[in-house]
């Protein structure tokens, strides 16, 4: 049974304030005091949000614009309160013996439950920032760590001119050499199997020899390690990375950037990166140095919309509401009879919001397993097959690799589904090309050519930026004495290629299968194109015949296709001789 007085202390302060003109003219005044403080506060979180302050320390900048509401809000309910226990502004003439608070009493209950709401409120909003800084952090670091394994990012600067921006874009034209400012490289102790002692030490006998050992890698793992020759190189490098910031913040004021216009940090949707954005957009495209003025205003704001929201989201709401009970149940009221006056409407809304929930916790897994993420190559049950857009706690978009369309899925399906993920830890597939070849073609020296084809794409099969698509076990370019493209860097696993297969005597042909590892799923596809490219050109010069998809019926003529298959058998024996036959090769004296 709930006591009277602990639930109709709401009521009585309704009766109170339409009773008491005194506290109704105290409440207005509040009120407007309020609305003045917020409209103030409004103009001000916008001069602020405006200002290169912002762009360059965004976290402190959404502190300040938090905190400053409240700090002016606490200043004028404390000062009000402060005056009532003071002076003498209501009548309490009529106060009765009974208990029942005064209307001094009951007015100061109202401010302090304002201000408990603020501190909550305040408290709500501030705690994200601190976690986002938080991330932020961790974010920072783990760039620091991709640019120790990069050795640098392209947007370096040299270091060793005064001007460092080079072109009009801010690209400093010498080779920056950033990494080797903080880290010493230092020789293994052990000679790596792959060279003599006398290669070893006539590398290590000149600078471009030991920054060919530096580069070189055994089964995607560097050879020797790193020493530091400054203090605390990861404070220096942020020290850098803003420097950087910097440089592209003045070319986007100045109107020396890619859009030919002074861009302005008042305009709405933004023309300008914060420090944050302008390194999560280096993130997505891999560390490239990002151009000022290079995209539409407004391109990071449609990019964020597709990214996944962060659970801190929920961390506002979740305290406000925590408040908003507390002071709740000061004013005496039972949160039991609370709880079950919206008992019935919470089951309502929760058999209504049943698929919501389910998709909701679904995406809060996916996010702490990891799972699958934004990027991944994934197959859904349905035989869909494309990358994962976006995941949100209501539905997960994934688009098809060729564009066709966009798959919209519950979220849920993501954990109570079989699907395949093709990029989840390990990342490279072969790419598989199978070809018929004829039985008047000897099948080693078939074999050597297609090994030859097999190296030929590992060498040849790139992308528009000159990186190598097939795995490799030491980079070529390390050859010519140039960095790794990073076709060496995921090769942890032991991996023989190129493979080549005698799968079958067919009707018509004998049919033979040649596969290299492509570094991704989608890469595969432009590694099998190169393959059959180099495959026919092969082929053709050394006379190794498709047969046609149709039965060929010899009257005669098989001595005189042999004999014309036989003038370049030598050239054929050099290619067998060079390449080998791969693992399939047989005992030459059976």
């Amino acid at each position: 049974m709930v006591e009277p007085s602990s639930v109709g202390q709401i009521q009585n302060l309704s009766s109170l304030i339409l009773s008491n003109n005194d506290l109704q003219i105290q409440l207005i005044i509040l009120v407007v005091g309020l609305v003045t403080i917020f409209s103030i506060y409004f103009k001000f979180a916008n001069w602020i949000r405006r200002l290169k302050f912002s762009y360059t320390r965004p976290h402190l900048s959404r502190f300040i614009r938090k905190a400053i509401l409240p700090f002016f809000a606490l200043a004028l309910i404390s000062t009000t309160n402060f005056y009532i226990q003071i002076y003498d502004l209501f009548d309490e003439s009529e106060v009765s013996s009974t208990g029942i608070p005064t209307v001094k009493q009951t007015f100061a209950k109202i401010l302090n439950s304002i201000n408990i709401l603020i501190i909550g409120y305040t408290v709500s909003q501030l705690v994200p920032i601190i976690l986002r800084k938080h991330d932020s952090d961790q974010k920072e670091r783990e760039d620091f760590e991709n640019w120790k394994t990069k050795r640098g990012f392209p947007d370096d600067p040299c270091g060793n001119c005064d001007v460092c921006r080079g072109n009009r874009y801010g690209i400093c034209e010498n080779t920056p050499d950033l990494y080797h400012k903080f880290f010493k490289w230092m020789p293994p102790t052990e000679i790596p199997p792959e060279f003599t002692k006398e290669e070893f030490q006539k590398y290590m006998n000149t600078e471009e020899g030991r920054r060919h050992l530096e580069n070189y890698r055994v089964g995607g793992m560097t050879i020797g390690s790193y020493q530091e020759i400054i203090k605390d190189p990861f404070k220096k490098w942020k020290e850098v990375e803003r420097e950087k910031y910097e440089r592209y913040l003045n070319l986007c004021l100045n109107g020396n950037n890619a859009s030919g216009r002074i861009l302005s940090l008042k305009v709405r949707p933004r023309e300008i990166y914060s420090i944050d954005d302008w390194m999560e957009v280096k993130r997505l495209s891999d560390y490239e140095y990002v151009v000022p003025g290079g995209k539409p205003p407004g391109y990071f704001e449609q990019k964020q919309k597709s990214m996944p929201r962060s659970v801190n989201q929920i961390l506002p709401i979740g305290i406000f509401i925590a408040t908003i009970l507390g002071v709740i149940t000061w004013w005496g009221v039972d949160l039991v009879v609370v709880a079950t006056a919206t008992g019935g409407l919470g089951v309502g809304v929760g058999l209504a919001l049943k698929q919501t929930m389910e998709n909701y916790f679904a995406y809060l897994i996916i996010r702490k397993n990891k799972t699958i993420q934004e990027g991944d190559r994934v197959q859904l049950s349905t035989g869909f097959n494309g990358y994962v857009h976006s995941i949100t706690p209501g539905v997960t978009y994934i688009r098809h690799a060729l564009n066709e369309s966009l798959a919209i899925i519950p979220t849920n399906q993501l954990i109570n589904e079989q699907i395949l993920n093709f990029t989840k830890e390990f990342s490279y597939v072969p790419a598989t090309v199978k070809v018929g070849v004829s039985y008047l073609n000897d099948p080693k020296q078939v074999a050597a050519i297609l090994i030859k084809v097999g190296k030929l794409t590992m060498l040849q099969s790139k992308d528009e930026k000159g990186r190598h698509l097939v795995i490799q076990k030491n980079c070529p370019y390390l050859e010519e004495n140039q960095p790794s493209c990073g076709c060496d860097k995921n090769a942890l696993a032991d991996i023989d290629q190129p493979v080549v297969r005698f799968e079958d005597f067919n009707e018509s042909s004998l049919d033979f299968t040649l596969w290299v590892y492509a570094k991704d799923y989608g890469s595969q596809f432009k590694v099998k194109t190169d393959m059959r490219m180099i495959m026919y050109e092969e082929f053709k010069k050394y006379d190794i015949r498709i047969p046609w998809p149709i039965r060929t019926i010899y009257q005669g003529d098989e001595k005189r296709e042999s004999e014309e298959i036989s003038k370049l058998d030598k050239e054929r024996e050099k290619i067998k001789s060079q390449f080998g036959v791969g693992d399939i090769s047989l005992d030459e004296n059976k």
